[in-house]
């Protein structure tokens, strides 16, 4: 199956929350997109590896995305080695996308550092016939990377107003990790009461920055090729 659009994230639940109504309107568009998790989420605070892959298959059906799948890298130590990144280059192979999402290189979590630099190392060298897996070589068109740091413009916003409902049960089907009046055990950040307002006034804001309701924001590295402003900025 050849994709359309593939995002990596570095946890279950990572691109429900950052790019889920991305991910959602370009399906119902009528693109083949895809999510691929690098890690089973072991180490967090709540849940466990077979509740939170439960979870991930129900918000990938929610999404509807074509394929849902985990690499199981070791949670809290992704790292950018040969051998991850001949991991990632299968995928790539497998699935021939023409974009890439993953995370931005600069956030306060390790693995989401890792796994942007590793993501995109694996998508150039997944060009390479040199590197051999028994696959013809592919290279994705453009890299598209997410959860930008707070304040930085984005190169380009998605409007997502009408898929604000199916991300937020996509982002619901993630139980173990959101706030339960009646859960015991050690809160996180996720399981604030106040975690999921914040994260729909992140994307209300980036909305606004477009005229729209919500939004979800984005970093291309380079210069975007407009091939006709009129059609682009004057709906």
């Amino acid at each position: 199956m050849n994709l359309d659009i593939l995002a990596f994230g570095a946890h279950p639940d990572d691109i429900e929350l950052c790019v889920g109504g991305t991910l959602a309107k370009m399906a119902a568009l009528g693109y083949a997109v895809g999510g691929v998790d690098l890690t089973r989420g072991e180490l967090g605070t709540r849940g466990t590896p077979a509740v939170r892959a439960k979870e991930a298959k129900a918000a990938a059906a929610i999404l509807g995305l074509k394929i849902r799948e985990n690499l199981r890298f070791p949670d809290g130590d992704i790292a950018v080695t040969s051998a991850a990144r001949l991991k990632v280059i299968r995928i790539l192979r497998k699935y021939r996308p023409k974009i890439v999402l993953t995370h931005f290189w600069d956030d306060p979590h390790p693995d989401h550092v890792h796994a942007s630099r590793l993501i995109t190392e694996a998508a150039h060298h997944s060009g390479l016939a040199k590197i051999e897996t028994g696959q013809e070589r592919h290279r994705p068109q453009v890299i598209l990377y997410f959860k930008l740091p707070l304040g930085m413009a984005p190169s380009f916003v998605v409007d997502i107003s009408d898929y604000a409902g199916l991300r937020s049960a996509a982002i619901a089907a993630h139980r173990s990790q959101l706030y339960a009046p009646d859960a015991g055990g050690l809160q996180t950040i996720l399981s604030r009461p106040d975690f999921l307002t914040h994260v729909e006034n992140l994307h209300s804001y980036y909305g606004t920055l477009i005229g729209k309701s919500k939004g979800e924001a984005f970093y291309f590295k380079g210069a975007l090729n407009i091939k006709d402003p009129l059609a682009q900025f004057c709906e």
